[in-house]
Order: structure tokens, then C-alpha cells, then sequence
């Protein structure tokens, strides 16, 4: 494929990390404001669907064929993996880490992605070759800085004062009900279960899309059964029923906005970039939302920026709805 087949997807995947990068910090507020993971998502998922099904109906609805038993079976299983489970770990790994810490820790992902995709034969490893060496090379850089971003405690590159009276507060002794180790550990699953999905899910909608190129009917299907399946755990978990009615504006914008745009638009966009260069090229942009949260934590929020991460020991849960801001990692 020659650079013009290339300079669109690739524009495409970067305006996409955009979009994510802004729904993380939405979601993120919301959740602060006391917005519970599983009803987020479910009323995410049925925005998206609402959104796709009419328009699925008018592009593909008389050109799209039956709906078979094998394309349903992979459907249901691609909600669940790329929109049920993962999203719902992202906005559990959200809730009890920080944002930055959530992106340097999904850099496991296209590793996981490159690794899944070469043990099923969708991608092709030759060692001798230039390309492959630098795949190889490209996957063991990834992890390591993965590696380096989540777990390696460094000095404050930037606003060195608060980060110093940060420390001073962190030091101090921790608070028993704030429980902050369980929930940085049940952050850091929920954020690696992420990654084992998002593999997953990129190289199955890869053979989806092979096998039933229908973007627009593809996700409505998705969406439509993803919130399907969240609604029914959601309701068996969630039985107060004033937490399913929304009435804060921003609550509001931050589930129209993460529905329409990062689910609805971005899961579209998403499986035409897979149909045309594949999920390992898709997977690879992943480092990228890192950087824009980083600029956001500097730029917006004024937030210290660290060389490598510095996981919250004491502080996190302290914030409403068990959030913490105070560790950012870049």
C-alpha cells in the first residue's frame, strides 16, 4: 500500500487517541461527581446503539446480508470483549488510579496485541527481514517503557513545588478506611484486563470485518449487544434505581459525549482503520493517548509530571467516588 493508502488511517488513529484522551477526563470528573462504572457504560452503550442503529438502517439496511449464527456468535462476543468488559475495566482502572497511570499501563496492550496476532498466524514475523526485526525490536521497546512508565518512581519534571508538598502529604500515615493499596491493586487488574480484551477484540473485529464488512451495521450490532449485556449485570448489581437516573448536566454531556463520539464514531472509524491496515498497525497508536493525557495533566490541569510514574500509596480513595488525582506519570 502506497503512503497515500497509509497518511488516512494514520491521520484517523491520531484524531481517535484525541477523542479518547478527552473521554477519559470526562469520565473521570463524572465518576469524581459520584456517576457509578456500570451505569456509565450501559447508558454509553445504548447511546451508541441509538446512535448507529438509524444509521446502519439507511447505508446498509437493503445491501447487508441475513445475519447468520456464525457473524451473531462473533458479534456477541466482540460486544463483550471490546465494549462490555473492556470499557467497563477502563472506567474501574480510572476510578481507582489516576489517568496517566491508566495510558502508560495500556502501552501492554499492542504487545499483547503483536504477540496474540503472531501466535494465531493474522501477522507475519520474518526475523530476517528488516520489517520484522523491527517489529520485534518495536514490541520489546513498548513493553519496556511500559514497564518503566508504571513501575520506575522518578523526580518531578515539572512543578517541583507541588509535587514536593505532595510527597509530604503521602508520607504521612495512611488512613485505615481509606483501604488505598486494595484499590490502586484492584485499579491495576482492572487496567491489565483492559489490555487482554482490547488484544482480543482488535483481531477479532479484524476477522469480522473479513467476514461481515458492514461497518455501520457491525457496531449498531455491537453497541446493541453490549448494552444488552452490561444492562443485565448492571440491574442485578445496581438495584438502587435513583442511581440510573441522571439529572447532572455534566454527567449528562460526559455519557452523550462518550457515547455518540468514543463509542458510536470512534468504534466505526476504528474498524475501518483494522479493515485497511490491520489490528497491529491500530494497536500501535495506543502510546500516542498517553502523550495528549500527559499534555492535558500539564497544560489544563496543572498537574505535576514525573519521570516515570509515582503510584499512590495513601491518597488514593480519599476523593470522592475513590478517585485520585494526585499521580500523574509521563
Amino acid at each position: 500500500m502506497g503512503s497515500g493508502g497509509l497518511l488516512l488511517p494514520t491521520v484517523v488513529m491520531l484524531v481517535l487517541n484525541v477523542l479518547s484522551a478527552v473521554m477519559v477526563a470526562l469520565v473521570k470528573a463524572a465518576m469524581a461527581g459520584g456517576l457509578d462504572p456500570l451505569v456509565l457504560v450501559t447508558l454509553q452503550q445504548l447511546t451508541a446503539a441509538i446512535f448507529l442503529g438509524p444509521i446502519a438502517h439507511f447505508r446498509e439496511g437493503k445491501s447487508r446480508p441475513k445475519m447468520t449464527l456464525e457473524i451473531f456468535a462473533y458479534l456477541f462476543i466482540s460486544a463483550a470483549l471490546g465494549a462490555a468488559m473492556r470499557q467497563y475495566m477502563v472506567f474501574v482502572g480510572l476510578r481507582y488510579t489516576t489517568a496517566t497511570f491508566v495510558s502508560a499501563f495500556s502501552n501492554i496492550a499492542p504487545v499483547l496485541t503483536f504477540v496474540l496476532a503472531v501466535a494465531t498466524r493474522s501477522e507475519s514475523l520474518h526475523l530476517r527481514t528488516a520489517t520484522g526485526a523491527a517489529k520485534l525490536a518495536g514490541t520489546l521497546v513498548s513493553l519496556a517503557g511500559a514497564m518503566l512508565l508504571t513501575f520506575y518512581r522518578g523526580v518531578a519534571l515539572t512543578h517541583a513545588n507541588s509535587a514536593h508538598q505532595l510527597h509530604r502529604s503521602l508520607s504521612s500515615p495512611p488512613s485505615p478506611e481509606t483501604d488505598s493499596g486494595r484499590r490502586w491493586t484492584l485499579g491495576t487488574v482492572a487496567i491489565l484486563g483492559n489490555c487482554v480484551c482490547l488484544a482480543c477484540w482488535y483481531l477479532l473485529q479484524g476477522r469480522i470485518a473479513r467476514k461481515y464488512p458492514y461497518v455501520y451495521s457491525c457496531n449498531a450490532f455491537l453497541s446493541t449487544f453490549s448494552f444488552l449485556q452490561v444492562a443485565v449485570v448492571g440491574l442485578c448489581v445496581q438495584h438502587n434505581l435513583s442511581a440510573w437516573i441522571i439529572t447532572n448536566k455534566f454527567q449528562i454531556l460526559t455519557v452523550l459525549y462518550s457515547g455518540v463520539v468514543a463509542t458510536g464514531m470512534s468504534f466505526v472509524l476504528l474498524t475501518w482503520c483494522i479493515q485497511k491496515r490491520g489490528a497491529v498497525f491500530v494497536a500501535a497508536f495506543i502510546p500516542v493517548s498517553q502523550v495528549i493525557v500527559c499534555i492535558m495533566d500539564f497544560t489544563i490541569l496543572h498537574e505535576p509530571l514525573y519521570l516515570g510514574s509515582w503510584p499512590v500509596s495513601s491518597a488514593v480513595g480519599q476523593e470522592a467516588g475513590g478517585l485520585a488525582t494526585a499521580s500523574k506519570s509521563c
